[in-house]
């Protein structure tokens, strides 16, 4: 199976903007605002309401743009779904074998979820692109600085707890790329319709990346 994943694209602004609980039209308008402000990377999350929808819009819209994957994914029904939408690339919260192995089948990128360091070397040995620190604000770029330890070729992707304020000490501390949720795609700005706070807020993130 060919994978829509650019994978020099992730590697230049290894961010991903994640999508939870936003209808496909907001979805368009937010992920429009966040590409304009030099996003490259976004997760649509698969317990959202209409996510397969929301999916093939982003891919329709935005492919060559930005990366469009699918995350919360913990079931193989979730994931059969999500690639049937377009999704170039396939997040979970915990470390789920049978769809880490489907993955890697198939060809299509994959960032399960861990916090241990048993749960990290589980998912890297089941084939695992990088490994997705979740939730990764419970013990902070400390955690990422541990684990590298004995784990310095696994690439982490701390998620959840991630702001502009936090990304240069994760960085710092040997992170790889950033999941970001809430601090670039805030519910109560979308219901605003302010879509200009949104392209800023991605633009931070940017720069808090690059000078990082």
């Amino acid at each position: 199976m060919a994978t829509r994943f650019q994978e020099a694209m992730f590697r230049e602004l290894p961010v991903v903007g994640i999508l939870r609980g936003f209808d496909t039209s907001v979805v368009e308008r937010l992920a429009r605002a966040s590409i304009e402000g030099g996003l490259r990377n976004l997760e649509i999350t698969m317990n959202s309401q209409g996510a397969e929808e929301t999916i093939r819009m982003a891919v329709h819209h935005f492919e060559g743009r930005c990366n469009v994957g699918a995350g919360t994914v913990v079931t193989m029904d979730d994931l059969e779904r999500a690639l049937s939408a377009g999704a170039g690339f396939i997040v979970t919260p915990v470390v789920v074998p049978d769809v880490i192995r489907e993955c890697v089948a198939r060809g299509v990128p994959v960032m399960p979820g861990a916090l241990t360091p048993t749960e990290v070397w589980e998912a890297w040995r089941l084939g695992a692109d990088l490994v997705k620190i979740f939730p990764a604000d419970q013990l902070g770029p400390a955690h990422i600085k541990a684990l590298k330890g004995p784990f310095p070729k696994i690439p982490l992707m701390p998620t959840g707890g991630v702001t502009v304020e936090t990304l240069p000490g994760f960085r710092k501390a040997g992170a790889d790329a950033f999941g970001v949720g809430g601090p670039l795609f805030d519910a109560t700005r979308a219901e605003a319709e302010d879509w200009e706070w949104f392209r800023e807020q991605a633009r931070r993130f940017v720069q808090a990346y690059q000078q990082s």
